[in-house]
């Protein structure tokens, strides 16, 4: 046994007749399994920093390998794509373990305050970030807005703060549950829904009512035997599509699909995302190519903005860590 210098063992071997000082640490792949990092330590011992951005490097280094063998690589989620992804979800991890509790709070307010902006301001919100903040923070309307954007603001952040804790899955109850708590006082229609409904700008036809529950069956047991062969990240979005595509509730179909690529992304150990409202016409159009089986574009777009909302909201902590 060596001594622990934050979370760091100190070791002594033996090689060739000669003695050598090395510092480990263990670290849990995705898998589970364990994997042991090691650094020759000289006559003069590095400072807890230094140890740590060469574990940092380290750990990186292993998750992309293992990912690369993992997951199924294309045109793209490529190999370089993959590793980019992989690198910011090592930083994200450490900055869950290293941060001070009112600091991850600070971190995690910040950004469901904008991700609540941004995805009910797609969907027409007219609340600035301003009035999403004294909503969330302070509790109170505003004055002259409707009082469905306030409840919409309001359910909004109750599901991001459950979301980010893991409280969800990809199940029928789940994602009812979710449905239902976004659309509390806004709509009493809940569950899947029980007539047609159409979705404006776009050229596809929804799911009949009657084939929803079927259809959402194939969607949650195709993420299933997804999980370990695609990225979660490609899951994510291929998921999305085709939940937008049935379109199961009567209303709030994009907030929901919204949440459910945080669900799978925060449930497999990655950053959640934010898609803005400056961009909804782009969004748009990834869908509608989605629903002619061009695929790839939405996936590009939501590989653009995981390293969009990384940068902007977990990346600025990093180099504090």
């Amino acid at each position: 046994m060596g001594v622990i210098i934050s979370r760091v063992y100190l070791k002594i071997k033996t090689i060739g007749g000669r003695k050598y000082k090395y510092a480990v640490k263990s670290i849990r792949l995705p898998d589970g399994s364990i994997k042991k990092l090691y650094r020759l330590i000289g006559a003069k011992k590095p400072d807890d920093k230094e140890l740590s951005r060469y574990f940092i490097a380290k750990e990186k280094e292993a998750n992309i390998n293992y990912a690369l063998r993992k997951f199924d690589r294309g045109s793209v989620f490529s190999e370089d794509e993959i590793a980019k992804i992989e690198s910011m979800r090592v930083d994200y991890r450490w900055l869950l373990k290293k941060l001070l509790k009112a600091d991850l709070k600070d971190m995690f307010d910040r950004f469901t305050v904008n991700f609540t902006y941004d995805s009910n301001a797609i969907e027409g919100n007219s609340l600035t970030l301003k009035d999403v903040s004294i909503v969330i923070f302070k509790r109170t309307a505003i004055k002259g807005k409707d009082l469905r954007e306030i409840y919409e603001t309001r359910n909004s952040r109750r599901v991001v703060d459950m979301l980010l804790k893991r409280k969800f899955d990809v199940t029928h109850e789940d994602i009812i549950k979710m449905h239902k708590i976004l659309m509390r006082d806004i709509d009493e229609r809940t569950g899947y829904k029980a007539l047609p409904n159409y979705i404006i700008g776009r050229r596809v036809e929804t799911v009949s009512p009657e084939n929803v529950k079927e259809e959402m069956e194939k969607l949650i047991r195709l993420y299933n035997n997804s999980l370990g062969r695609l990225h979660p990240l490609e899951i994510a979005a291929i998921i999305h599509g085709r939940f937008e595509r049935i379109h199961p509730f009567s209303d709030g179909n994009g907030r929901v699909g919204r949440c459910l690529i945080n669900m799978i992304l925060v449930n497999n150990g990655y950053p959640p995302l934010i898609i803005r409202k400056t961009q909804r016409e782009t969004y748009m159009n990834t869908l509608g190519a989605f629903d002619n089986g061009y695929e790839d574009k939405l996936k590009r777009f939501l590989i653009e903005k995981y390293k969009d909302t990384f940068k902007r909201f977990f990346e600025v902590y990093v180099k504090y860590v």
